[in-house]
Protein backbone atom coordinates (compact mmCIF):
# COMPACT_ATOMS: atom_id res chain seq x y z
CA UNK A 1 0.00 0.00 0.00
CA UNK A 2 2.72 2.46 1.37
CA UNK A 3 4.38 1.74 -2.56
CA UNK A 4 1.34 2.32 -4.57
CA UNK A 5 1.05 5.59 -2.43
CA UNK A 6 4.70 6.76 -2.80
CA UNK A 7 3.97 6.38 -6.79
CA UNK A 8 0.95 7.69 -6.89
CA UNK A 9 2.63 11.10 -5.19
CA UNK A 10 5.86 10.78 -7.77
CA UNK A 11 3.87 10.92 -10.65
CA UNK A 12 1.75 13.42 -9.71
CA UNK A 13 4.59 15.93 -8.92
CA UNK A 14 6.35 14.99 -11.73
CA UNK A 15 3.15 16.05 -14.19
CA UNK A 16 3.46 19.38 -12.45
CA UNK A 17 6.97 19.96 -12.84
CA UNK A 18 6.40 19.09 -16.47
CA UNK A 19 3.56 21.57 -16.98
CA UNK A 20 5.86 24.38 -15.46
CA UNK A 21 8.56 23.31 -17.98
CA UNK A 22 6.26 23.05 -20.83
CA UNK A 23 4.90 26.65 -19.86
CA UNK A 24 8.10 28.00 -19.80
CA UNK A 25 9.05 26.33 -23.35
CA UNK A 26 6.01 28.55 -24.76
CA UNK A 27 7.40 31.59 -23.53
CA UNK A 28 10.69 30.99 -24.66
CA UNK A 29 8.83 29.94 -28.05
CA UNK A 30 7.07 33.51 -28.15
CA UNK A 31 9.83 35.35 -28.13
CA UNK A 32 10.27 36.89 -31.68
CA UNK A 33 14.50 37.79 -31.05
CA UNK A 34 16.34 34.33 -32.33
CA UNK A 35 19.36 35.94 -29.81
CA UNK A 36 16.69 36.43 -26.65
CA UNK A 37 15.03 33.10 -27.81
CA UNK A 38 17.96 31.12 -27.84
CA UNK A 39 19.60 32.86 -24.32
CA UNK A 40 16.08 31.87 -23.22
CA UNK A 41 16.01 28.12 -24.02
CA UNK A 42 19.51 28.19 -22.41
CA UNK A 43 18.36 29.56 -19.18
CA UNK A 44 15.99 26.88 -19.24
CA UNK A 45 17.69 24.23 -19.87
CA UNK A 46 20.80 25.08 -17.54
CA UNK A 47 17.69 25.42 -14.45
CA UNK A 48 16.20 22.29 -15.57
CA UNK A 49 20.01 20.25 -15.00
CA UNK A 50 20.89 22.21 -11.75
CA UNK A 51 18.20 20.98 -10.22
CA UNK A 52 18.48 17.71 -12.02
CA UNK A 53 21.50 17.62 -10.34
CA UNK A 54 21.00 18.97 -6.59
CA UNK A 55 17.66 17.38 -5.97
CA UNK A 56 17.12 13.22 -5.95
CA UNK A 57 14.60 11.62 -8.23
CA UNK A 58 11.90 11.55 -5.06
CA UNK A 59 12.00 15.49 -5.03
CA UNK A 60 10.00 17.43 -6.81
CA UNK A 61 11.87 19.80 -9.55
CA UNK A 62 11.79 23.23 -9.02
CA UNK A 63 12.47 25.32 -12.23
CA UNK A 64 13.28 28.95 -11.49
CA UNK A 65 11.65 31.51 -13.34
CA UNK A 66 13.44 32.86 -16.86
CA UNK A 67 15.69 35.77 -16.77
CA UNK A 68 17.25 37.15 -20.02
CA UNK A 69 20.23 38.74 -20.15
CA UNK A 70 20.71 42.17 -20.93
CA UNK A 71 24.29 41.79 -22.78
CA UNK A 72 24.15 39.42 -25.04
CA UNK A 73 28.12 40.09 -26.17
CA UNK A 74 28.64 37.74 -23.30
CA UNK A 75 27.37 34.65 -25.15
CA UNK A 76 29.68 35.46 -27.82
CA UNK A 77 32.70 35.84 -25.69
CA UNK A 78 31.90 32.51 -24.64
CA UNK A 79 31.71 30.70 -28.32
CA UNK A 80 35.61 32.58 -28.84
CA UNK A 81 37.08 29.77 -26.55
CA UNK A 82 35.39 27.06 -28.18
CA UNK A 83 36.94 28.21 -31.68
CA UNK A 84 39.94 28.10 -30.62
CA UNK A 85 39.58 24.47 -29.07
CA UNK A 86 37.85 23.27 -32.24
CA UNK A 87 41.10 25.20 -34.32
CA UNK A 88 43.35 22.69 -31.96
CA UNK A 89 41.67 19.64 -32.41
CA UNK A 90 41.56 20.31 -36.48
CA UNK A 91 45.34 20.67 -36.37
CA UNK A 92 45.76 18.03 -34.40
CA UNK A 93 43.73 15.46 -36.71
CA UNK A 94 45.28 12.78 -38.06
CA UNK A 95 48.93 13.47 -36.49
CA UNK A 96 48.02 11.19 -33.07
CA UNK A 97 48.20 8.15 -35.82
CA UNK A 98 51.50 9.71 -37.47
CA UNK A 99 53.23 9.82 -34.39
CA UNK A 100 52.64 5.90 -33.42
CA UNK A 101 53.67 5.12 -36.87
CA UNK A 102 56.93 6.99 -36.06
CA UNK A 103 57.86 4.67 -33.20
CA UNK A 104 57.13 1.76 -34.98
CA UNK A 105 58.78 -0.52 -37.71
CA UNK A 106 57.65 -1.26 -40.85
CA UNK A 107 59.78 -4.60 -41.99
CA UNK A 108 61.35 -7.43 -39.37
CA UNK A 109 64.05 -10.45 -40.50
CA UNK A 110 63.31 -13.30 -39.03
CA UNK A 111 65.45 -17.09 -39.44
CA UNK A 112 62.73 -20.17 -39.63
CA UNK A 113 62.96 -22.42 -37.17
CA UNK A 114 59.89 -25.39 -38.05
CA UNK A 115 57.60 -25.33 -40.54
CA UNK A 116 53.67 -26.85 -39.37
CA UNK A 117 51.20 -27.48 -42.25
CA UNK A 118 47.12 -27.47 -40.62
CA UNK A 119 44.87 -29.68 -42.74
CA UNK A 120 43.99 -26.77 -45.12
CA UNK A 121 46.93 -26.55 -46.05
CA UNK A 122 48.09 -23.55 -44.71
CA UNK A 123 51.61 -23.09 -43.05
CA UNK A 124 52.16 -22.26 -39.74
CA UNK A 125 55.92 -20.66 -39.46
CA UNK A 126 57.42 -21.36 -35.87
CA UNK A 127 61.03 -18.57 -35.75
CA UNK A 128 64.19 -18.79 -33.79
CA UNK A 129 62.55 -15.78 -31.60
CA UNK A 130 59.79 -17.63 -30.28
CA UNK A 131 57.25 -16.01 -32.51
CA UNK A 132 54.89 -18.16 -34.31
CA UNK A 133 52.82 -16.65 -37.59
CA UNK A 134 49.91 -18.36 -39.95
CA UNK A 135 49.38 -18.42 -43.75
CA UNK A 136 46.04 -16.78 -44.24
CA UNK A 137 45.82 -16.60 -47.68
CA UNK A 138 44.78 -20.30 -49.49
CA UNK A 139 48.16 -20.33 -51.86
CA UNK A 140 51.40 -22.21 -52.25
CA UNK A 141 54.25 -20.77 -50.41
CA UNK A 142 57.16 -22.91 -50.29
CA UNK A 143 59.97 -22.32 -47.15
CA UNK A 144 62.57 -24.04 -46.13
CA UNK A 145 63.87 -24.52 -42.22
CA UNK A 146 66.57 -22.14 -41.80
CA UNK A 147 65.92 -19.48 -44.38
CA UNK A 148 65.81 -16.02 -43.75
CA UNK A 149 62.21 -14.19 -44.31
CA UNK A 150 60.62 -10.71 -43.78
CA UNK A 151 57.29 -9.74 -42.49
CA UNK A 152 56.43 -6.35 -43.40
CA UNK A 153 52.99 -4.29 -42.37
CA UNK A 154 50.52 -4.37 -44.98
CA UNK A 155 46.86 -2.21 -45.77
CA UNK A 156 44.58 -2.28 -43.18
CA UNK A 157 46.38 -3.91 -40.22
CA UNK A 158 47.42 -7.31 -42.14
CA UNK A 159 50.96 -8.61 -42.66
CA UNK A 160 52.89 -10.02 -45.64
CA UNK A 161 55.72 -12.66 -45.48
CA UNK A 162 58.15 -13.17 -47.92
CA UNK A 163 61.76 -13.70 -49.17
CA UNK A 164 64.21 -11.44 -50.85
CA UNK A 165 65.38 -14.11 -53.22
CA UNK A 166 61.94 -14.69 -54.67
CA UNK A 167 59.20 -11.92 -55.88
CA UNK A 168 56.41 -13.88 -53.75
CA UNK A 169 54.44 -12.85 -50.55
CA UNK A 170 51.39 -14.73 -48.40
CA UNK A 171 49.80 -12.96 -45.86
CA UNK A 172 49.92 -14.02 -42.77
CA UNK A 173 48.44 -13.17 -38.90
CA UNK A 174 50.49 -13.93 -35.76
CA UNK A 175 49.52 -16.16 -33.30
CA UNK A 176 52.05 -16.21 -30.45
Amino acid sequence: MRFTLLTGAVLLVSAQANAAIEQQLTQCAGITDKLERLVCYDNLAASIQATTVTNNNTAPIAVAPIVTPAAPPAAVATAAPVATAATNVEDNFGMEVKRVQENTTDKIYLNVESIAEDAYGALKITFTNGQVWKQTENRKFNLKVGEKVFIEKAALGSFLMGTESRNAKVRVKRLK
